[in-house]
């Protein structure tokens, strides 16, 4: 992508007048020769299987290889139906849908790593919660997820989406940013506004350490995925209620990747510190790898 900065992002889209998500189908084009409908139908394949890997996990039971995780999302649709949740619909479906993805991709099922495999459920989630509560159609979620993306290459470009890199902020505090921006242009926000709605995704996610037990994408990931639509949901309503970040999004990016190359080798997903290393870390982790 030809834009190498979130201002750059906004500058273009208010230039041209479109979409961050429009403006990214157009850059993908461009710089690709493919077409804008081979560019489309892409994308709409991609929701298939997200729409697959939430619904899975909520309406079955669904256990990772490993065991440490599974069923946690069936639990959530339950809850879900009988009414009493309370935070509400949105946000106990959302939390539903981030945990099935997480269970979804730790029994080896068929995900959309958005933007890695360990924040899977958070951008699915996000955007089918907004299909189910808010009857957004087809068309603007694929907008949404394209804007997501273009929010991602940024990310990616100026940082990095890797937690053994930046830690956990790096991959759902990722995740749950995209979200964000997603959930705002979806319900009619300005490109200014979605990356708004990054930035105070960014501002409270950052610090956030990788520390998988036995190093497997599963604890804690599974619950930061559903904590993290959580973040993106409240971020995107803080914006559309009229709310701006003070630090820009580029400026949060920034601080994300040099608070990520700050910590410790032992906090970047090597399963060493953090809870992988508290005493019941350390026994889940050799229950799965025996006795070392």
């Amino acid at each position: 992508m030809n834009i190498s900065s979130g201002s750059e992002l906004i500058g273009a889209c208010e230039k041209q007048g479109i979409t961050i998500g429009e403006f990214a189908i157009r850059q993908e084009s461009e710089e690709t020769g493919i077409s804008y409908e081979e560019i489309w139908n892409r994308m709409k394949e991609a929701l298939k299987v997200m729409e697959s890997s939430t619904s899975k996990g909520v309406s079955e039971k669904v256990i990772s290889v490993s065991g440490l995780i599974g069923g946690d999302a069936y639990k959530m649709g339950k809850y879900l139906k009988e009414g009493r949740s309370v935070g509400g619909s949105v946000t106990t479906r959302a939390m539903a849908y981030a945990l099935a993805c997480s269970e979804v991709n730790a029994s080896m099922g068929k995900i959309v790593a958005c933007p890695t495999a360990g924040a899977c459920g958070i951008l699915p989630a996000a955007v089918m919660t907004m299909k189910e509560e808010h009857g957004i159609g087809e068309k603007d979620i694929i907008l949404g997820l394209f804007a997501a993306g273009a929010v991602g290459a940024v990310i990616a470009q100026n940082a990095t989406i890797s937690g053994a890199e930046g830690g956990c902020q790096a991959e759902c505090g990722s995740a749950a940013a995209m979200a964000a921006c997603a959930i705002v242009q979806m319900m009619g926000g300005t490109p200014g506004m979605c990356l708004d709605a990054g930035a105070i995704v960014f501002k409270n996610t950052l610090g956030l350490v990788c520390d998988p037990i036995a190093g497997l994408v599963e604890v804690p990931c599974a619950k930061r995925n559903a904590q993290g639509v959580l973040s993106a949901i409240g971020a995107a309503d803080m914006v559309l209620a009229g709310v701006e970040s003070r630090i820009p999004f580029d400026d949060t990016v920034e601080a994300m990747y040099s608070i990520g190359r700050a910590m410790p080798e032992s906090l970047r997903e090597t399963g060493i510190g953090g809870l992988a290393g508290t005493a019941a870390g350390k026994i889940l982790a050799k229950r799965i790898f025996g006795e070392k």
